[in-house]
C-alpha cells in the first residue's frame, strides 16, 4: 500500500483514508470478511484513527501496534511538518482518539513496546489503555522491528515466520518510501502490514 507523501507532511486524518481504501481493496481481492493490521511507529496512529473514526473497527480483526506514540512523543517537536505536531503530547489529535469510551469494539488489540525507545519518548506511551501491552526489552526504536524476540512473539499472533514478517517491516521502513513491499497476501508501506483473513 503506498502512503503518499509518506513524509508526515500529510494529516494522519489523509493517511489513514489511503489506508481505508487500501483494505476494503485486499478484502475484495481476497474475498475476505476481515483483516489484520500490524502497524510500526506513526502507523499505529494512522492505524487507529482508521479503526476509531474511518469504520476500520467493523472489517479489523486483529491490530497489533509496534512502538507506537499513541500519547505522544517529545521528539515529535524536533520536526514542524503536520503530522509531528498531531504526535505531540497533549495534541488535540490525541486527545481525540484517546477519549473514546469505546476505543477497540471486537478489535483484538496488542502493543509492543520497549523502555528503552528514544523516539518515542516517554516510552510508555507506547502503552494502550484496554489493550494487552507488552513490554519487551529492545535498546532503541528502529530495533523494535529487527528484534528477534518481539518478531517472534507478532509473527506468532499472525501466522508467520518470525523472519518473514520482519523482514517484510524493515523493507517497508527502510525501503524508498514511495514504493510498496508485496508479499504474498499482505500489502506492507511504511511500516503497515494488512493481511486479509
Amino acid at each position: 500500500m503506498n502512503i503518499l507523501p509518506p513524509d508526515g507532511t500529510l494529516a494522519i486524518e489523509s493517511m489513514a483514508e489511503q489506508v481505508a481504501g487500501a483494505v476494503q481493496g485486499l478484502l475484495k481481492e481476497h474475498s475476505a470478511r476481515q483483516v489484520d493490521i500490524v502497524a510500526y511507529s506513526m502507523g499505529s496512529l494512522v492505524t487507529r484513527y482508521y479503526l476509531q473514526r474511518l469504520g476500520g473497527k467493523a472489517v479489523v480483526r486483529r491490530f497489533v501496534s509496534i512502538a507506537g506514540p499513541h500519547h505522544g512523543t517529545l521528539a515529535a517537536y524536533l520536526r514542524n511538518n503536520l503530522a509531528c505536531r498531531q504526535m505531540r503530547p497533549g495534541s488535540a489529535f490525541l486527545n481525540d482518539l484517546n477519549g473514546d469510551e469505546d476505543l477497540w469494539g471486537g478489535v483484538e488489540v496488542v502493543s509492543y513496546w520497549t523502555p528503552l525507545d528514544l523516539m518515542i519518548f516517554p516510552a510508555v506511551t507506547s502503552r494502550l489503555a484496554r489493550a494487552d501491552n507488552r513490554r519487551f526489552w529492545v535498546l532503541a526504536h528502529p530495533f523494535t522491528v529487527s528484534d528477534q524476540r518481539l518478531m517472534e512473539a507478532v509473527a506468532g499472533q499472525e501466522g508467520q515466520e518470525p523472519a518473514d514478517l520482519s523482514e517484510t517491516i524493515l523493507q517497508s521502513v527502510q525501503a524508498d518510501r514511495s514504493k510498496a513491499a508485496y508479499s504474498g497476501d499482505a500489502e506492507i508501506k511504511a511500516g503497515w502490514v494488512v493481511k486479509a483473513k
